[in-house]
């Protein structure tokens, strides 16, 4: 170990909602804590004059179980302050056919079905939560250049800068293209969705009524997901349109009046026409799986671990339910006096959730695979399963409570 080496209990690499939310998790253990963050986040002005009154893009559909995790780490209390939307009702439909189904928060008592709240407010919130820990060193901005294990089992870290960190545990939180899996050879599994997703914030002639819209054509899915400013005006939506890549690639291409006006057409005019839009981003949608989540002193957590298509907007919350769960087990550790690398404990979190994920990834793709498929048998068969379940309350009742966590 070099003696300019700084030691910690635990370095997280990546600061975004996963890796920030897990430190602040761990703010009331007595482990000494670093989080490695590229850069001091910073106001976009070139982002926000092309946004739609200042929303953000990038959006996420909060759970009531993720709720609950940012409530318990001080958060959600932040979160409310600044900009959030309860969706009480989800529409689903079938563009070729009549099938459809409705869901409803009424039905199972709860006062939403979730929240959809723009990436940068919850950001925002767990920075200002980071900002009041005493056991968490914030080491910005830096970037990870080398990991070298140790013979007592800890980690070497090497930064850019040449700074030198020792750890008891390196946990990657650091995306879908982590550099921490990339540097340790953690064998991975992926395959390519063949979509690309154009997101955007819009400005809608009708009010969403605090519901989330998803119609299935044929060229992809396209959601509507609804977003409220600050005088809890509700014309304004974020849209998750994935297609093909041909299909996309032409949608890009579209001046503004001319991809709203296909906007409106494609979601059949549900909210009207669309009199505003922010700039469209695209990328590829591509499903990753790590084989194995831990090997002793370091875990792997969120996109790191896996990604998945944002077809029911699960990513953040499978992310925030692995630190939920290895925060739960690194504090029982300390409890029984173990490392937190120790590989005992590493294991109980893969075992609680590699499983849950790995359902959920496969929910999704069957979904996805079902509604690319255009075969008349198909789509009456699916059609047919649409209304027969829309009629179900008791099994809609079971999805709900899936879905949020509960």
């Amino acid at each position: 170990m070099s003696a300019q080496a700084v030691v910690y209990d635990i370095v997280i690499v990546g600061a975004g909602i996963v890796g920030s939310a897990l430190a602040c998790a761990l703010a009331k253990s007595s482990f000494n804590i670093a989080i490695i963050e590229a850069q001091e986040r910073v106001i976009d002005r070139n982002e926000q004059a092309t946004s739609v009154d200042g929303f953000d893009v990038r959006v996420s559909a909060i759970t009531i179980a993720s709720q609950q995790l940012l409530k318990d780490i001080g958060a959600w209390e932040i979160i409310a302050e600044n900009r959030l939307s309860p969706y009480r009702h989800m529409h689903v439909w079938d563009a070729e056919g009549t099938g459809s189904i409705d869901f409803d928060a009424d039905d199972i008592n709860q006062p939403a079905l979730g929240h959809i709240v723009e990436n940068k407010v919850t950001a925002d919130a767990l920075t200002q939560c980071m900002n009041r820990q005493t056991n968490l060193h914030r080491i910005v901005p830096a970037i990870l250049e080398e990991i070298e294990p140790l013979q007592n089992g800890a980690y070497l870290l090497t930064l850019g800068d040449g700074r030198q960190l020792q750890t008891s545990l390196l946990v990657a939180a650091d995306g879908a293209n982590s550099k921490v899996r990339a540097l340790e050879h953690i064998a991975m599994r992926e395959w390519d969705y063949n979509h690309h997703a154009i997101v955007a914030t819009v400005k809608t002639e009708l009010s969403h009524g605090h519901t989330a819209r998803q119609r299935f054509l044929p060229e992809g899915p396209l959601a509507f997901l609804p977003l409220s400013s600050a005088q809890d005006d509700t014309h304004y939506c974020s849209i998750v349109w994935s297609a093909i890549p041909s299909y996309a690639e032409n949608l890009m291409a579209l001046t503004d009046d001319e991809f709203t006006e296909a906007l409106a057409a494609a979601f059949e005019y549900q909210l009207g026409s669309i009199s505003a839009v922010s700039r469209r981003f695209s990328f590829p949608l591509r499903q990753r799986h790590v084989v194995d989540y831990i090997k002793p002193g370091l875990a792997l957590v969120g996109d790191a671990a896996h990604t998945i298509h944002p077809l029911a907007g699960q990513g953040v919350n499978l992310g925030l339910m692995d630190i939920k769960t290895l925060s739960e087990e690194l504090l029982r550790s300390q409890q029984r006096g173990l490392s937190p690398g120790s590989i005992a404990v590493l294991e109980r979190y893969q075992r609680r959730r590699k499983g849950a994920n790995l359902a959920m990834m496969a929910g999704m793709d069957g979904l996805k695979r079902l509604f690319s498929e255009t075969t008349l048998p198909v789509r009456w068969a699916r059609n047919s399963g649409l209304r027969w379940l829309d009629k179900s309350k008791m099994l809609k009742r079971q999805i709900m409570k899936r879905a949020m966590g509960l």
